[in-house]
């Protein structure tokens, strides 16, 4: 089964960077088309669509509101820490739940690790968690799975959790979908949070998706801000709708958790507070990898180039005003070789062949939060924007003085890319030479200490 499309698409791609499974595309004649294969009814693309062209394949389903799919939401009674999780008990419908949401309470963030190795962005959600839960008055608690992870609790109480869910099995050794669902949806059903946090990443979207259908709730991919509205006690989850053209506050009134899934580098990452400390549940599951039907055969790490621009400290990204591949080539990567830089690029001039995907920076790319952006030849579209507003500094070089990015850039220069980039690079070679120069004498690298 899978999403259905009406013939009233009108080919807008509203749904498309919306789909965390990839599901959805755009056919020979501009319209929209999925993959069922990837399609898990999630409904996500059904509440950006203008012209209500999806729908869920189920017609005695109820309309899906904004956030909120229709179906049967689990519930379980609490339990005290240190306790088994129980078994799967009868399920009363969504419809019975909405006026008892009070039992619902808490924060809480996915902490996704990978080799005993926690990933920044659950880091940078404990942060914003840390500002929702004492708006609400409540917990922030950290939900961190794996094999061999006790230990790495400590680390997150410094960075805002009060409390940690800790499932440390063999069984969870490799993320699968099946393992990571099956306690992460017990410990929903068990300890009831009202929000649930997680990083947009391969696996936080996998993983957010499989349970937002299985507890019928809802879920807001790739926000670019959240908030609280403390009256009603709702998540105030933000997201660029309609093809990027609109930022949209999607809300979940009737459905637990409210969940919502965050990039890496789109929210800023709390200064930690060495020793401060928290409380520790370590609930018991009941996990036996002959009962499964995935097993994980090999891990292969993939070889080659590398391109990690959300750790990048200086940026230089070219657009469709470079013209063409040889002036992308040569403005971008003269750049910055030059001043020791990674280089990106806009969605233009990935699409127009002109660098790989792997280098695209914005909503349909990745969210990067460099000390220094340069936006060379960039217009500036919301999908493009809502990916570097982490930047420390934006500088943007356009022909075009109405164009967007120099709403949003540190510095503009207005005028040609061609003759600006080349007057420009070996003075800032030298700047930022001087800068480096200076900080490792400030930090008593090099052999040069400072009192």
């Amino acid at each position: 089964m899978a999403i259905n499309v009406s013939s009233a698409c009108i080919g807008c791609q509203a749904c498309i960077p919306t789909c965390p499974y990839e599901a959805l595309y755009i056919n020979e004649e501009g319209l929209c088309q999925v993959i069922p294969e990837k399609c898990v009814e999630c409904g996500a693309c059904i509440d950006v669509c203008p012209v209500s062209a999806l729908s869920l394949p189920s017609a005695d389903k109820e309309e899906v509101a904004a956030g909120e799919p229709a179906g049967k939401t689990p519930v379980m009674q609490n339990v005290s820490s240190n306790s088994e999780i129980p078994a799967d008990e009868p399920k009363e419908t969504a419809v019975q739940l909405t006026g008892d949401l009070g039992r619902y309470q808490g924060v809480w963030v996915f902490i996704e690790q990978r080799e005993g190795e926690i990933a920044p962005v659950s880091l940078e959600l404990l942060g914003v968690g840390r500002q929702l839960a004492d708006k609400l008055g409540v917990e922030l608690a950290g939900v961190l799975l794996g094999d061999s992870v006790c230990g790495l609790q400590d680390g997150l109480y410094e960075y805002g959790a009060d409390k940690v869910y800790l499932v440390d099995h063999p069984v969870l050794r490799y993320y699968r979908t099946e393992t990571y669902m099956q306690v992460f949806v017990k410990l929903v059903q068990v300890y009831l949070p009202e929000i649930i946090l997680m990083g947009a990443t391969t696996t936080g979207r996998d993983l957010a998706g499989a349970m937002a259908t299985d507890l019928a709730t809802g879920l807001t991919a790739d926000c670019t801000a959240l908030d609280i509205d403390t009256k009603q006690r709702l998540l105030l989850a933000t997201r660029p709708a309609f093809g990027g053209n609109i930022m949209a506050t999607i809300v979940c009134k009737n459905h637990r958790p409210q969940m919502a899934t965050v990039r890496p580098k789109v929210m800023k990452m709390s200064k930690p507070v060495p020793g401060r400390q928290g409380q520790l549940v370590t609930p018991q599951v009941d996990l036996n990898e002959k009962d499964l039907l995935t097993r994980v055969v090999e891990i292969v790490k993939e070889h080659g180039e590398q391109v990690n621009l959300q750790d990048a400290e200086i940026i230089v990204a070219g657009g469709r005003g470079l013209g063409d591949r040889e002036g992308f080539q040569r403005i971008c990567f003269g750049l910055a070789e030059a001043i020791g830089a990674k280089v990106g690029a806009s969605r233009a001039a990935v699409e127009a062949g002109w660098i790989e995907q792997k280098y695209q920076v914005g909503q349909t790319g990745v969210t990067v939060a460099p000390k220094i952006y340069f936006a060379l030849g960039i217009s500036g579209a919301i999908q493009h924007l809502v990916g570097i507003r982490g930047s420390d500094i934006i500088i943007a070089v356009n022909t075009d003085p109405e164009a967007p990015i120099f709403k949003e850039c540190t510095y503009g220069i207005v005028g040609d890319v061609f003759k600006v980039v080349p007057a420009l690079m070996e003075p800032l070679k030298e700047l930022l030479s001087k800068h480096k120069q200076e900080l490792e004498i400030i930090t008593g690298k090099g052999g040069i200490h400072c009192a």
